[in-house]
């Protein structure tokens, strides 16, 4: 199993205190995925979100991406998503910046795609449309076409129902041979299917906790036996997502979630993600959670909802994860923790628990194994 860190300019409530707060969470970010390269994280997701106040402010991912190639040495960058639908992004602009991306990071990004977080984001786009199923019908017809863009000499041109374009050269080309691993931001069990089936690897954003892995992987793995790939290779590769929190003690660490506002960050989780199924009891925006405990922390560690630890036990934790079979455990972190903290976690888990997991060091990328 391989370690991502995600990011995706988490604001919060800071914003009421301090008129920086947005610049500060921004430039923070970048700190943490370069600390994670130094601690031998594998990847680095960056999301594509707007209009979601406090929840994300990391909307042009590609720029934040781009300083990070250089910044960085051995980091997978990706992206956690680009929006290719026609309304939000031209289908042929994002191929361009994926094209341009793996070069500035020598081969380094992973193309992740998806159709947006909710209703409130999306729909911004798409003056007159009300449903969401409007996004899929968009996505499928492009999420083909990128493979053509990068790798036909010059690009065929395409006549649809959303867009269209006549032959033209897209530059540039991709670096080195083939084309980025293609990704799919999956939530209901259908949609890891449909990704399987295309060759797509899964970002699993909606998998909560480690029994959530069994639906997946059904899903998914029998999925991909029979794929055919819209690209030029299968990227079998299930991503899942967990806060995680790792101090030198246990009790340091529970203190620290205990002030991390993972409560309010699950409530703007479900202000804006409309297409989630909402838990049973959980409250309607503006209602939020009530603030978590030490206590509470405690019930989320035991329901296996959150990775938090001293670093043996945050290892047995991941242990579990890989044994359910996830491929890639990526880590959202709590911005309501400190800068050293959130630091210290990075730190930690590169020092105790990557090295005991993760079997390539080298960081290989999917296309380059795929040719080996």
């Amino acid at each position: 199993m391989e370690f991502g860190l995600f990011v995706q300019g988490y604001v919060g409530k800071r914003a009421e205190t301090d008129p920086l707060a947005e610049h500060k969470a921004l430039m923070e970010e970048t700190e943490y995925v370069i600390q994670a390269d130094r601690s031998g994280f594998k990847y680095a997701w960056a999301s594509e979100h707007h209009f979601l106040e406090e929840y994300s402010h990391l909307s042009a991912n590609d720029v934040f991406l781009g300083y990070l190639a250089h910044a960085t040495e051995r980091i997978h960058l990706g992206s956690g998503i680009f929006n290719p639908l026609a309304q939000v992004n031209h289908p042929v602009k994002v191929a361009e910046k994926v094209a341009m991306l793996d070069h500035l990071s020598e081969g380094r990004h992973e193309f992740g795609s998806g159709r947006g977080a909710g209703s409130h984001e999306i729909l911004g786009f798409m003056p007159g449309i009300t449903d969401m199923n409007f996004t899929k019908e968009v996505w499928e017809e492009t999420i083909a076409e990128f493979p053509k863009m990068w790798l036909q000499e010059e690009y065929q041109g395409f006549q649809g129902k959303h867009w269209s374009l006549p032959p033209r050269k897209i530059l540039p080309k991709p670096y080195g041979k083939s084309h980025p691993a293609m990704w799919y931001a999956a939530g209901s069990p259908s949609s890891y299917a449909m990704a399987a089936k295309k060759g797509l690897g899964v970002l699993g954003f909606s998998v909560q906790k480690v029994s959530d892995m069994e639906w997946v992987l059904e899903q998914y793995k029998g999925a991909i036996k029979d794929a055919e790939p819209v690209g030029d290779y299968v990227n079998d590769n299930v991503m899942v997502t967990s806060t995680a929190i790792c101090a030198p003690t246990h009790a340091e660490a529970v203190r620290i979630a205990a002030q991390g506002g993972l409560n309010y960050l699950q409530s703007l989780v479900f202000r804006y993600h409309d297409t989630f199924p909402r838990p049973e009891g959980f409250p309607v925006w503006p209602e939020t959670l009530p603030e978590f405990n030490e206590e509470i922390v405690e019930l989320l560690i035991a329901e296996e909802l959150l990775i938090c630890g001293d670093p043996d036990e945050v290892l047995a934790q991941c242990r579990r994860w890989e044994q359910a079979g996830a491929d890639q455990l990526s880590f959202g972190l709590p911005i309501g923790i400190s800068k050293a903290d959130t630091l210290q976690t990075i730190r930690l888990v590169g020092e105790h628990v990557i090295p005991r997991i993760d079997t390539d060091p080298v960081h290989r990328t999917t296309r380059f194994r795929q040719a080996a």
